[in-house]
């Protein structure tokens, strides 16, 4: 049976373009009222569109960027372990190159009637994306919750490492080991832990080698989030003096291991190597890796946390958790006074 518009409007004493904006999933309606076209909806025997029914209590989405990365199995394992433990059953929806988006896994998730979703590094950390697809979800009433990447424009708690103090631990480390060179090898400059760490990474060079301005710009480097990316900045980097690098991620790390090998230098006697997230197996590296510890349990339990408030009727308040990270010393971080000799 097709609903009328003026029927609907009619029964839930609101205007048919409110009922057609809640129909189309549009942004901008109260969900009290929202609530009120869909019990009108109920109430009238039309039958509610597949992306407006009842939400399933027993899914929730999980949406990765990829899986190659070590950290983004850790966080899909933590949370859908505290899933579990709370009777949901998570539904893991990875990116692919050439394959789903992040919306097109959004849609596959929401017309599965999932209760909620949780984004880790999604499009919300991406400065240039637009914001509208997380207020079209809050617009069909599935909550969610976005780890690694705060965004002021989206109305949902967030939960993130303290990647300006990430920086401040992992300089500090080197500078008392004499290090007066030292470099940063970030992702894409559009992403906000980027930013973050360039702002931490800035202040602490300032703190602790009076480094400002060109002098500090100078050693820092973006390139992408893969080993290869870290080898090509950390290359870029050796090139300018560097005697130690510090990484935006572990993968990144492994890479200036690489290319500090291929350009015949000793890790660490030659070359500090500094990651971050302490990815599992990332002990087990030749050298060992030093590393700055994202808190991932914590931060993946919190998530879940506040998804499930939300699913129960007491949504979490559009605010930012922050964890506080930890500086893992292994070996790939030694004393300047052997690199200062290559100089």
């Amino acid at each position: 049976m097709t609903a009328r518009l003026a029927d609907i409007a009619s029964q839930a004493g609101v205007s048919e373009a409110t009922v057609s904006r809640v129909l189309n999933g549009k942004p901008g309606v109260a969900a009290a009222t929202r609530e009120s076209v869909l019990t009108a909806l109920d109430l009238l025997g039309y039958e509610r569109p597949p992306r407006l029914r009842q939400r399933s209590a027993g899914l929730v989405g999980l949406i990765t960027p990829e899986l190659e990365n070590p950290i983004f199995p850790a966080f899909a394992q933590v949370i859908s372990q505290a899933l579990t433990r709370q009777g949901y059953t998570p539904v893991l929806a990875t990116q692919t190159p050439g394959g789903s988006t992040e919306d097109e896994l959004t849609e596959m998730l929401v017309d599965r009637g999932v209760a909620g979703v949780i984004y880790v590094s999604g499009l919300h950390a991406d400065t240039t994306a637009g914001t509208q697809r997380y207020e079209k979800l809050r617009a069909q009433g599935v909550p969610f919750v976005l780890i690694n990447g705060f965004s002021p424009a989206v109305r949902a708690p967030f939960v993130s490492p303290d990647d300006r103090a990430a920086m401040h631990l992992a300089v500090g480390h080197l500078a008392s080991l004499g290090h007066e060179r030292i470099g940063l090898a970030l992702g894409p400059a559009r992403f906000v832990p980027v930013q973050r760490k360039r702002e931490g990474y800035l202040a602490a060079v300032d703190e602790h080698l009076g480094l400002t301005g060109g002098d500090a710009e100078e050693l820092v480097e973006h390139s992408l989030y893969t080993l290869e990316g870290g080898q090509a900045a950390a290359g870029a980097l050796l090139a300018r003096g560097a005697t130690a690098v510090v990484c935006a991620s572990d993968m990144m790390a492994l890479g200036a291991v690489r290319a500090a090998r291929q350009a015949g230098l000793d890790v660490p006697r030659e070359l500090s190597v500094v990651g971050f997230d302490d990815s599992p197996l990332i002990a087990f590296t030749d050298p060992p890796l030093t590393t700055v510890r994202q808190p991932v349990t914590a931060m993946g339990q919190a998530a879940v946390r506040a998804l499930l408030e939300d699913v129960g009727g007491t949504p979490t308040p559009h605010t930012e958790f922050v964890f506080h990270p930890e500086l893992v010393v292994r070996g790939s971080t030694a004393s300047a006074r052997t690199a200062h000799r290559r100089l």
